[in-house]
């Protein structure tokens, strides 16, 4: 049974999140091959798990999804509590510039973008990656929905909006329209270098280094002009489950590749109003519904994808042995569960 949990500050985890940033690739600003910078993100995720709080501060929280069997580790996810408090958090918002001439009868609305640091302090889902070998059964979904059940279970470590970078449209060799039109022109290095120094040093360069004033899109090839808040294929599946939950996109882009920023209000996150609390029991299940259930921990939170039987009301909830085990509950003990399908 696979289970999502808190990633652990062990040799086993490290190892693990080291060979998915290997898989991840070029354009996964999140994950680097840097592994003493992804040894600091483990770290700085077990703080976080031990933590009293009733505000977010600047806190990540790093999650493994793994086989309860063979202990292998299938794939991670995280969470910021609020981007931009250590370091600038950048995107392009794009605007719209007007140009009239009535003496002329010219009337030209022209696309911009601005740098932009508008989503400072917001919360993001960040760091999702499942390995291929691990793809189908529904671990995509256990993988990238059971952050909301952690969030649900702990309204106070998040802000009151929440936002996901997709990753942007490049080809099957890396190479990226929107990078080589704009960012290259500025930075005179390749994305993948570009992309390494936002995740192992100070974001002050990006300010340093990108134009101050509007970019004229037009002024752009028409290739780079087409990427522009799309995502790479493999992000797609991930848009449409955000789109789903209410995610929209509100013309934020990424200032390397141009991908797409969508952000809801934590209020509105549709797996966040329809998840549940309910006491548990253990038993035979059949013809039961398909649910996430979690326990309701902090440092001890797992998450896994079962069949369960609810009462009408709602209030009790019957799951396999197997899956009360996945949890590590004990009997009886009240869970979080949300209904799929």
């Amino acid at each position: 049974m696979m289970v999502l949990r808190a990633m652990r500050n062990d040799a086993h985890d490290f190892e693990a999140l080291c060979r998915i940033a290997e898989l991840s690739g070029p354009g996964f600003t999140s994950l680097t091959t840097d592994r003493d910078l992804l040894q600091h993100k483990i770290s700085r995720s077990e703080e976080a798990f031990t933590l009293t709080l009733d505000a977010p501060l600047d806190e990540l929280y790093l999650f493994s999804l793994e086989d309860s069997r063979s202990a292998a580790v299938g794939g991670c996810c995280g969470l910021e509590s609020a981007v931009g408090m250590r370091e600038p958090f950048y995107n392009y918002r794009v605007g719209t510039v007007v140009h009239a001439s009535r003496e002329l009868g010219v009337y030209r609305k022209t696309p911009t973008l601005y740098l932009s640091n508008d989503y400072t302090g917001c919360s993001e889902l960040c760091t999702l990656f499942l390995n291929p070998d691990f793809r189908g059964g529904g671990n995509g979904t256990l993988l990238s929905k059971s952050r909301f059940l952690f969030m649900a279970e702990h309204p106070e470590r998040f802000n009151d909006r929440v936002l996901a970078e997709m990753r942007g449209w490049s080809d099957e060799h890396g190479h990226s329209p929107f990078w080589e039109a704009l960012g290259r022109k500025f930075f005179d290095m390749e994305y993948a270098r570009a992309d390494h120094l936002t995740a192992v040093s100070t974001k002050a360069f990006i300010a340093e280094l990108m134009p101050r004033y509007p970019v004229y899109t037009t002024l752009l090839p028409e290739e780079a002009q087409r990427v522009i808040g799309m995502v790479h294929p493999n992000t797609e599946p991930a848009l449409r489950m955000l789109k789903a939950e209410g995610f929209r996109y509100q013309g934020y882009v990424d200032i390397f590749d141009g991908g797409a920023a969508v952000d809801v209000l934590f209020e509105d996150i549709k797996a966040i109003k329809r998840s549940r609390v309910a006491e548990s029991r253990t038993g035979r299940v059949d013809n039961g519904v398909r649910v996430l259930v979690s326990n309701r921990g902090l440092a001890d939170f797992r998450c896994t994808l079962t069949q369960a039987q609810i009462t009408e009301d709602g209030a009790l909830i019957t799951i396999p042995q197997e899956a009360a085990d996945a949890l590590q509950l004990d009997p009886r003990a009240s869970l979080r569960y949300l209904p799929l399908g």
